[in-house]
């Protein structure tokens, strides 16, 4: 087994990176997928964020109203450690459950939008980063997600730099080109990754 930790900026372009080693034969675990699962209507994680942060973090169905727990989160460090205190642990066991049942000789690709922050790069085997200029992911994500410009800058700035990412890359992913040039570098990534492998 090979685990690969990939992790990025926001708007970056991580998640087609990982869709595509999907479709090259990679197990995914997704953090922010997890995430959301820990936090899902009738959750021990769901009952202590509205224990944490109060009742007006739900919407009017019972779920969570992420938008809201974003703006509280990403202008509020203590509140954003005290959010991660709660659905970190959660995360960290479900990808562990993960891990256990992937087969021998499976590569295992780590979504992990806080690799860096979280000090994790140790924990793979190898760790690639999908960086893009800054105002090419503000762009994106404000036509993506319909967050103002100011929103994005609140989230990117809550994140790790990119000087700090490409510290502990082992491959870097440009991905400020196209869709094909894309496909070219994720390629190439999947021959290393299998070389390692065999």
């Amino acid at each position: 087994m090979l685990t690969v930790g990939l992790t990025g900026g926001i708007g970056a372009g991580k998640s087609e990176v990982t869709r595509m080693l999907a479709d090259l034969g990679a197990i995914v675990v997704d953090a922010d997928h997890l995430a959301r699962e820990a936090l899902a209507p009738g959750s021990a994680g769901l009952a202590q964020v509205v224990d944490s942060f109060g009742a007006g973090v739900l919407a009017d169905d019972g779920q969570l109203d992420r938008a809201r727990l974003a703006d509280l989160v990403f202008q509020d460090d203590g509140a954003r450690r005290r959010l991660e205190e709660i659905v970190h642990p959660i995360v960290a066991s479900r990808a562990g459950d993960l891990l256990a049942a992937a087969p021998p000789g499976s590569v295992v690709v780590h979504d992990v939008p806080l690799l860096v922050e979280k000090d994790l790069a140790g924990g793979y085997d190898l760790v690639v980063v999908v960086e893009a200029p800054e105002e090419l992911r503000l762009r994106r994500v404000v036509a993506s997600r319909g967050l103002s410009p100011d929103a994005v800058r609140a989230r990117m700035a809550a994140q790790a730099s990119p000087e700090s990412r490409l510290a502990v890359a082992d491959v870097v992913i440009d991905n400020s080109g196209s869709l094909e040039d894309l496909q070219a570098q994720v390629g190439e990534l999947w021959t290393e990754i299998t070389s390692r492998l065999a």
